[in-house]
């Protein structure tokens, strides 16, 4: 069962999911990242570019998602090197410095409530998240053409790209492909048809939308709002 509510961080969402039987379950490509608690690990999810299959013995696992952009800059790691990954802080940090953190949700009543104080730590030690990036989200979000978004902002491509790997993972491109699946899932999901959502959410047609869809996911449309 996944249940998840907002965090104090604002944009972040505090989530937690145990499985309800046996199998590995597909985590979809949203832009984000996440701190992961689970039996005393504190774990972070790098961006993914195709859905992320979970394995191993079916377990309790807490987490804190934030906004596309924030995560990088919290931890201090690009986040290029994390993408489609799933790496325990220790290996990021130092041993010391990652207890210490992982002091912070061991001490809360419950793992959300201390992977919020851990998140809220992070915050007050890291400078103001880059207005910029949040502008670029919006833009590509709202369906805005990469060149179009560059060119509101005054970045350069070359510079777009750049940033954009360190705060995001991949290039601007990847990500406004990531952002119009989860438009046209969210669309979908909502009851409106195919063929509309996939005017709606910006692709050329419904075997566009149907291919993307197969691509990011692994699995069709179909199934994906069937909950397989």
């Amino acid at each position: 069962m996944y249940t998840e509510r907002p965090s104090r961080p604002a944009g972040a969402v505090v989530w937690t999911n145990t499985p309800s039987g046996p199998g590995g379950q597909g985590v979809l490509p949203d832009g984000c990242m996440d701190l992961l608690w689970s039996e005393g690990r504190l774990l972070v999810a790098g961006p993914d570019t195709q859905a992320y299959v979970t394995g191993g013995p079916p377990v309790t696992w807490t987490g804190i998602r934030f906004r596309p952009g924030v995560a990088p800059a919290l931890l201090g790691v690009p986040a290029h090197e994390l993408r489609d990954r799933r790496v325990e802080l220790t290996d990021l940090w130092s041993a010391g410095r990652a207890r210490r953190l992982s002091g912070l949700v061991e001490a809360a009543a419950d793992p959300e409530t201390g992977l919020e104080a851990a998140a809220l730590t992070l915050a007050a030690q890291t400078e103001a998240y880059d207005p910029q990036l949040g502008l670029l989200v919006a833009a590509l979000d709202a369906g805005r053409p990469v060149a179009a978004a560059a060119d509101e902002l005054g970045i350069g491509a070359r510079r777009l790209h750049r940033r954009s790997l360190t705060a995001f993972g991949y290039g601007p491109k990847t990500l406004a492909r990531i952002l119009r699946f989860r438009r046209a899932l969210a669309l979908a999901r909502s009851g409106v048809p195919r063929a509309d959502t996939a005017a709606r959410a910006g692709y050329a047609d419904q075997a566009h939308l149907a291919r993307d869809v197969k691509q990011l996911a692994g699995r069709t449309l179909g199934e994906l709002l069937a909950g397989r």
